[in-house]
Order: structure tokens, then C-alpha cells, then sequence
């Protein structure tokens, strides 16, 4: 029933959707799309290397370095207007 879509389906489908939104607003939803779609593949990305990372035996830090190390976080892959250094949170806890 669902199954097959034709060309007349997918251009009603086309028709109905630049009727509900308008052919203005087209764009900006297709722009916002696309970065969406850059984010999560980017935090996908950076999880799987965090993840590849944390099964590695990580170095043991410098005897003099208390500081936590910086990070930077982007938006989307190349886009270094909206990247922003943050800091790791640091376990204070005594145990």
C-alpha cells in the first residue's frame, strides 16, 4: 500500500509541503537542516573518539600541572565563529 512512490505522489507531496510553509521559508528550513545534520555528525564523531580514547591507557598528567586542560567545541566542522573554549569539570570528591 505504503510501499512505492511514484513521481505524481512525490510531486503532491513537494506541492502540499510549499503550500503549508511557504516558498520563503523553504530555504532558512533546508539551511537549519543541514547544519543540524553537520552537529550531530560532528558530536557523533567526537563521541567515538572520546569513546576510542577512554579504552586506551591514557598518560598520566605532568606532576606540576594542576590546570585542567581546555577544550574547544564547535557548532560544525569549520565553523569557528560560534566555537568556544570550555573547561572539564574537575572531581573534587575525596575518597
Amino acid at each position: 500500500m505504503f510501499g512505492r512512490l511514484g513521481a505524481p505522489e512525490i510531486i503532491l507531496i513537494l506541492v502540499v509541503i510549499i503550500l503549508l510553509f511557504g516558498a520563503k521559508k523553504l530555504p532558512d528550513m533546508a539551511r537549519s537542516l543541514g547544519k543540524s545534520a553537520r552537529i550531530l555528525k560532528s558530536e557523533a564523531k567526537a563521541m567515538k573518539e572520546d569513546k576510542d580514547k577512554s579504552s586506551a591507557p591514557a598518560d598520566p598528567p605532568a606532576p606540576g600541572d594542576d590546570s585542567p586542560a581546555q577544550r574547544t567545541i564547535q557548532a560544525a566542522p569549520g565553523d569557528v565563529t560560534s566555537s568556544r573554549p570550555v573547561s572539564e569539570p574537575t572531581d573534587t570528591t575525596k575518597r
